[in-house]
């Protein structure tokens, strides 16, 4: 028989491997059920306890069945079969909610309503998976088939029912076969382009604009043009007109209301600007899921999926990115028996089919890690995969042509539209402004960052606090360490400078000693497992080196300066206190690790000035891969000896001052971390108390033009319902004042929505809390999403309410409970209409759930910014007990606006705290009116309000 003969003539026909599936086990609360070949039927838990413990059984998220169950999450077993591990396979880098019901609507099945429902669903789903796996057009066969062979000898509960799968539709028999592991051998590489060039000046008018708007529409399928969405993109064409002067940048501040269809209207003039200019306009977001949003309305603009992958591309840092290098260290080590292979060969099918290697909110499924809780598994997680700071070796990685980093950061430089992400924008603005002032070349990455729209611009705020602090800990001296000298613990990888750096400076007297002294000076910083040194369980303190014995110093000042019963600190929150008045081993501490870090900068100035020279000097020795690797370790150099080392010995040197004064620009504290009840960092940090000065210099100044855009914007409460937008965007110390704009949203929310405080509830008692969601989330029949503003009563919530809901069926999801992130968490309530979910402030951002899976909305209690020593420091500055106002009547506003998301949708908002003052809802959208009530009656109303009979 030829190498070349088709296996199925080979093999014995067996059983078809859709036809002998073992039973699936459903775990919806209150109830379990399995399926079988004999049909489906309720079982009790302790039944279901013993189906999913002795298999083999068919399972929809082990951890989290497990985890229902009250079993230990369990490692992989040959009898425990997981469906999305499945799907995963079947279906890399396609969509799917980790849930029964989530498989059943991806495959094109009714919706499962019941528990018998979603276990006959999960059958019906592994049956439809491995019949796909079967058709003789199931692309790229013959590789998923060496994959499964592989995965079938790892132990892979599903490889023998996959390997026949494949075979039944036919593969070719070969001698010799890959493993399928080396994903990395055949992923496309990138090509370099000639520069792009400055971007034009043509104008975008208003009347282009809205027909541009017009045409967006009619790709989109919709027919008419809502006149206040045409009004908004004329309004928005005023952020792409060319500037006259340098420093006065064209900002308009747009607030638009929910439905008001402002992506497609700002869309319409970037990418008219766009096309005129020859210039990448920039959107930034704050949430991932709002970035892939504006990329699917970009199909309106560009319909075929290869043009808008040219045209529009998504940016984030480097952490969010599938380290190629990273896969393959660990595919080796599993190989040898030291990981999940099975894990790591399904990221390898992603990794082929991914659109962008976005391993945090593109396409890779979030929840696969997460399948069976082990250690083993979670190593195949993103946290491990992608790149973590200080790791990248840019050209000297054999993958560098393949890297999914470059590749992108090429690709946004030739496109139209760059989705980017605020925390990008501004600390990459902020790195190319210290570049561009010490007269360096910026580096490419935001240096066409003229025109920039701020999507969700009520974060920018906090975005600019984030990117423009310092912070001097264990954690973050300790990645200065590794960055400098390389892993030194067991299973670590990475490369030190001297990996990097030595063959490159070896013939450079000077530059090679700057090296050597900059290692050995890195020996002060703290190693691995500081926490343990300077915060043991123990209480043994045994601080390595000065910066280790400054922050057991800290850690002794915290102790004293913390009352034990604040509020604001414990397990939860941790520790802060005032930095000043400092104790006199802080200070004596302090001045030694100042020293310290003195020694490290210095010889990383250095060798940052030797490599330049190198550069100039041998500029036509150097060839591109030498010339990356120099300019990659610059960019290093940089960002750690010209900012991050600078700023530590500042906050160091402020200690010497003598007085026990602040700096009137500036808050330092210091704070310990605590998790799981111990101390697992301590820090020194500094924030300026307006973070809109560095903003405004290094971001809005600079730029040509600047929309900043949200629906919670302007605060009806204030002489000028713009002063704090203008306050919180760096905007109000323009030279030329920033336009406004306010557009009503087109609801009718007097109709189709209810506000109610509820004024008979103890709000301190999480036992009433439990009991009122219980009953409204009841009442609605689902659909109820809960907002805490602490963890802590969050969690004490859902061990009441998760029982009482489970009695009636309702699923309950919950931030920090469940072994999901948020954005599975949230897919999984979108897509269950009538399940529930608990959470804080990232679910309420991350929250896009039109229709009627989101039908009730309840607040535990206001949501007061926390009065922590920053806090405090800018409300004094900003405006007072008003500036407390205006921030929670934001997140109010920002709350309610993710309960009607569409024309039709009908929804119930709840504050459950009696004490909520009637002036927070000032900033609901006109039409809502706010009515206080018992529990009892805020039940009924609930209830006949969203009757669907009364519809």
């Amino acid at each position: 028989m030829s190498d070349e003969s088709v296996i199925a003539e080979t093999r014995p026909a067996g059983a078809e491997p859709w036809a002998d599936l073992p039973p699936a086990l459903a775990t919806p609360p209150g109830a379990g059920a399995v399926c079988d070949g004999a049909g489906a039927r309720k079982i009790g838990r302790g039944a279901a306890e013993g189906v999913f413990s002795t298999g083999p059984v068919l399972v929809a998220h082990a951890s989290l069945t497990a985890r229902r169950l009250g079993l230990t999450p369990p490692g992989r077993s040959s009898d425990l079969m997981d469906v999305l591990e499945l799907y995963a396979f079947v279906r890399p880098a396609r969509f799917c909610a980790p849930s029964p019901t989530g498989l059943a609507l991806v495959l094109g099945l009714a919706e499962p309503k019941s528990a018998e429902e979603q276990a006959t669903a999960l059958r019906e789903a592994a049956g439809l998976l491995l019949r796909e796996l079967a058709q003789p057009a199931y692309p790229e066969r013959e590789a998923a088939y060496g994959l499964a062979l592989t995965m079938q000898r790892a132990g892979w509960a599903w490889g023998d029912r996959v390997v026949r799968a494949l075979e039944a539709g036919g593969v070719r028999a070969r001698q010799h076969r890959s493993a399928g592991l080396d994903v990395w051998s055949r992923l496309t590489e990138w090509e370099d382009e000639a520069p792009r060039g400055e971007a034009g000046s043509a104008p975008v008018d208003s009347e282009s604009a809205r027909i541009r708007l017009e045409k967006l529409l009619q790709a989109s399928g919709l027919d008419e043009t809502r006149p206040s969405q045409s009004d908004y993109a004329a309004e928005a064409a005023f952020a792409f007109s060319p500037r006259n002067e340098e420093g006065r940048p064209r900002v308009l501040l747009a607030e638009a209301g929910t439905g008001t269809g402002k992506t497609l209207g700002y869309l319409a003039p970037a990418s008219l600007w766009a096309e005129r200019n020859q210039g990448a306009a920039w959107i930034s977001t704050y949430t991932r899921a709002l970035q892939r949003q504006i990329d699917r309305e970009s199909h309106s603009l560009w319909p075929d999926p290869a043009e808008r992958k040219k045209k529009a591309v998504i940016r984030k840092g480097r952490e969010n990115y599938l380290c190629v290098l990273n896969l393959q260290d660990m595919v080796q080590a599993a190989q040898l028996g030291n990981g999940d292979l099975i894990g790591l060969a399904l990221v390898g099918r992603w990794a082929l089919q991914t659109r962008d290697g976005d391993m945090t909110g593109g396409d890779f499924p979030g929840w696969l890690p997460g399948l069976f809780a082990t250690p083993a598994a979670h190593a195949a997680g993103a946290a491990n995969l992608v790149d973590r700071r200080g790791e990248c070796v840019h050209a000297a990685c054999p993958h560098y042509r393949s890297c999914f980093v470059e590749k992108t950061i090429r690709a946004s430089r030739r496109a139209d539209l760059v989705i980017a992400n605020h925390a990008l924008v501004l600390t990459q603005a902020a790195f190319d402004g210290a570049r561009s002032a010490r007269g360096q070349q910026q580096d490419g990455e935001t240096a066409a960052l003229k025109r920039i729209v701020f999507d969700e611009g009520h974060h920018l705020f906090d975005a600019a606090d984030s990117a423009f602090s310092a912070c001097l800990s264990g954690q973050e001296a300790a990645e200065l360490r590794r960055w400098i000298r390389g892993p030194e613990g067991r299973g670590r990888r990475g490369r030190g400078l001297e990996q990097r750096l030595g063959d490159m400076v070896n013939d450079n007297e000077a530059a090679l000693k700057s090296l050597q002294d900059a290692i050995r000076a890195s020996a002060a910083l703290p190693g691995e497992g500081v926490s343990g040194r300077v915060a043991p369980a123990s209480g043994e303190v045994n601080p390595i080196g000065p910066i280790e014995a400054f922050l057991a110093a800290a850690l002794d000042q915290l102790r004293a300066r913390t009352a034990e019963t604040n509020p604001y600190g414990g397990p939860e929150f941790g520790m802060e206190c005032a930095l000043k008045p400092v104790t006199d081993p802080v200070a004596e501490t302090a001045r030694a690790a100042a020293r310290a870090l003195a020694a490290i900068e210095a010889p990383l100035l250095a060798l940052s000035r030797h490599l330049e020279d190198i550069l100039d000097d041998e500029a036509a020795e150097l060839d591109g891969s030498q010339r990356s690797r120099i300019e990659g370790a610059l960019r290093g150099l940089d960002r750690r000896a010209r900012m991050t080392l600078p700023g530590w010995r500042s906050m160091l040197a402020a200690l010497e001052d003598g007085g026990d004064q602040p700096d009137p620009d500036f808050v330092d504290w210091l704070s310990a971390e605590t998790a799981f009840g111990r101390i697992h960092d301590v820090a020194l940090r500094r924030h300026w108390i307006d973070p809109t000065v560095p903003l405004e210099a290094a971001v809005i100044a600079p730029s040509h033009g600047v929309l900043v855009t949200s629906a919670t914007l302007s605060d009806p409460l204030q002489d000028d319902p713009f002063d704090l937008a203008r306050m919180r965007t760096g905007s109000a110390r323009l030279i030329e004042p920033p336009r406004t704009l306010k557009v009503e949203s087109p609801f009718d929310y007097a109709a189709n929505s209810r506000v109610i405080v509820v004024n008979d509830l103890v709000k301190d008692d999480p036992r009433q809390t439990a009991a009122a969601m219980r009953e409204l989330f009841l009442a609605a029949g689902g659909g109820g999403l809960g907002l805490f503003t602490a963890i802590r009563r969050l969690k004490a919530v859902y061990e009441r309410l998760g029982p009482d809901l489970a009695r009636s069926g309702v699923p309950l999801y919950a931030q920090h409970v469940d072994p999901l992130e948020v954005g599975a968490l949230v897919d999984m309530f979108r897509v269950e209409e009538n399940s529930c979910l608990l959470g804080t402030d990232a679910v309420r951002d991350g929250v896009d759930v039109p229709g009627r899976s989101l039908r009730v909305l309840a607040f535990d209690r206001v949501p007061w910014p926390r009065p922590d020593l920053l806090h405090k420091a800018r409300r004094e500055r900003l405006g007072g007990k008003g500036y407390d106002d205006a921030l929670a009547r934001a997140r109010i506003a920002q709350a309610f606006g993710r309960l009607i998301r569409r024309g039709d949708d009908k929804g119930v908002f709840l504050m459950l705290d009696a004490a909520t003052p009637t002036r927070l809802f000032a900033s609901l959208p006109p039409g809502t009116e706010v009515q206080r009530m018992g529990l009892a009656d805020a039940v009924e109303l609930t209830r006949s309000f969203l009757d669907p009979e009364t519809t």
